[in-house]
């Protein structure tokens, strides 16, 4: 292998190595012999340094006409997409995923972008009758002012551009730290940022790990807003720390999303949404098909065609454009797979259909590959119908009504996606009222949301914050009230009659 690139953090418009002079690897899990780069071991320090940067930079920034920041945030789209396949490629090197899902990353990332260059000549607020005569009333957004952003390594262009964007085009400024996995997709990414003309200090990049760099940030006073998309158990962490001085946090948390499969079902297209929703990415998405309810009716026939379609599926290194699953991201995240396929098959007792297991012998026994997984007669008590594993794992559970089947899939700590596949538009609109999730599927699996549409959870997923669409530019600004006074005199509103 080429000696690798060593990259640096990106702090107040200059390329800077980290103050503590350590640095970390970033390797291929699909072939752990290759290193994708050499990534600064960032400190404490190093984050004060960006947030000061942004913090001198938001003075200026805040002034530049909100089409003027627009007008950079649309030329950085065209450029993602003018590099759109190289992105891919070093994507799908840093975290595994197949070249098709890794596209798919980096178009969601030109989509946001184009949909917040629009939101610079909108913004728009309200102007509103006042009660009193000669008075004006109006609403405007203004910025936070610094944002720090923790984001996750499995859509590592995607979630950094639903955060940037918004947080841009409103005209604050960011500090960002890459997942450990993925730093060289956020590099790649904030580098087509300066490139395209960002004003020095506006985006600032620190890598390292959550104990050295996010814990400093989300605890920085300085830092008006932090966004974390993750586990509940850091989102907790970092809802506490900004809670003591009432600084704002968006959550975005876990998922253990379910696809109802009623009797009427498409069982065909049922199966291809459940095998997509459930290996896409290999499972390693907060989205992911995990819980599958299915009428008795239908469940020897969904169950005989999902196992046959699962064994059918290649799996191995992404950039073979014939495979459909890559491998889990990083050691540590296959062994808890794998550790809860051993909790389904030892002490959960749930039929194993398929898979169960690592994959070794040749170029796997150089990844980090589990097989597709499927699990059936799973009961609510299981810990694999509970808990999210983020991992090539789902399961089939059955039911025998609507009722039962949603109270099955509400029957959960977490809220984020669902899922009904039926020919029955009563039952579809019955289950898109009471199935409490924040995203709502009809004859699709879990994934799949869109940018124009607020992305996010209820329950343990989410603290009521929203990602992407309109709702995006709410985590990132204030609402202002006006009241302009032309009558020339004082009118005491509620008062005065």
């Amino acid at each position: 292998m080429p000696n690798p690139v060593e990259y640096e953090n990106f702090i107040g418009g200059e390329w800077v190595r980290s103050r503590s002079g350590k640095t970390f690897e970033n390797r291929n899990p699909a072939n752990t012999d290759e290193v994708i780069g050499i990534f600064q071991k960032s400190t404490p320090d190093d984050v004060n340094a960006a947030v000061a940067a942004a913090k001198e930079a938001f003075k200026k920034w805040r002034l530049v006409p909100a089409p003027k920041r627009a007008e950079i945030i649309y030329r950085i789209a065209l450029r993602i997409a003018r590099d759109k396949e190289q992105l891919s490629h070093d994507m799908t090197r840093e975290m595994g995923k197949v070249l098709k899902e890794t596209r798919g990353d980096v178009q969601e990332a030109i989509d946001m972008s184009f949909y917040m260059a629009g939101e610079g000549r909108r913004q728009f607020g309200h102007t509103t009758p006042s009660e009193l005569p000669n008075k004006f009333m109006m609403s405007v957004r203004q910025p936070l002012g610094v944002c720090g952003m923790i984001t996750p390594w499995n859509f590592p262009m995607a979630i950094p551009s639903w955060k940037i964007m918004p947080a841009l085009v409103l005209g604050n400024t960011v500090v960002i730290k890459p997942a450990t996995d993925t730093p060289l997709s956020v590099y790649n990414f904030v580098k087509i940022m300066v490139e395209e003309g960002l004003p020095p200090g506006v985006i600032n990049m620190v890598t390292g790990s959550g104990k050295d760099v996010g814990d400093p940030l989300m605890k920085h006073k300085d830092v008006s807003v932090i966004s974390f998309t993750g586990s509940t158990e850091v989102g907790r962490r970092v809802s506490e720390a900004c809670a003591s001085d009432f600084r704002h946090c968006h959550l975005e948390m876990g998922g253990k999303n379910c696809i109802i499969v009623m009797d009427d079902a498409n069982v065909d297209l049922a199966v291809e949404g459940a095998v997509w929703g459930a290996f896409g990415t290999t499972g390693q998405r907060c989205t992911a098909s995990s819980r599958l309810i299915v009428h008795k009716k239908v469940l020897k026939e969904f169950t005989e065609k999902l196992v046959a379609r699962t064994k059918a599926l290649k799996v191995g290194n992404g950039l073979d454009e014939t495979v459909d699953m890559g491998p889990a991201v990083n050691e540590s995240q296959m062994q808890t797979v794998l550790k809860y396929m051993d909790i389904g098959k030892n002490k959960d007792g749930a039929k194993l259909l398929c898979g169960g297991g690592r994959l070794t012998g040749g170029a796997y026994d150089k990844g980090y590959f589990t097989m597709p997984t499927i699990f059936g007669d799973v009961t609510p008590n299981m810990t694999i119908f509970r808990e999210e594993i983020f991992g090539s794992v789902t399961s089939i559970t059955e039911c025998g009504s609507l009722e039962e089947a949603i109270e099955l899939g509400n029957n959960t700590a977490y809220g984020l996606s669902s899922s009904i596949y039926t020919q029955d538009i009563n039952k579809a609109f019955v289950a898109m009222r009471d199935l409490y999730t924040g995203i709502f599927y009809v004859n699709a699996p879990t994934i799949g949301a869109e940018v124009h549409l607020p992305f996010g959870g209820t329950k343990e997923t989410g603290n009521g914050h929203r990602e992407a669409g309109i709702a995006g530019l709410d985590v990132f600004s204030e609402w202002k009230s006006i009241y302009v006074e032309f009558s020339g005199k004082i009118q005491k509103a509620q008062i005065d009659d």
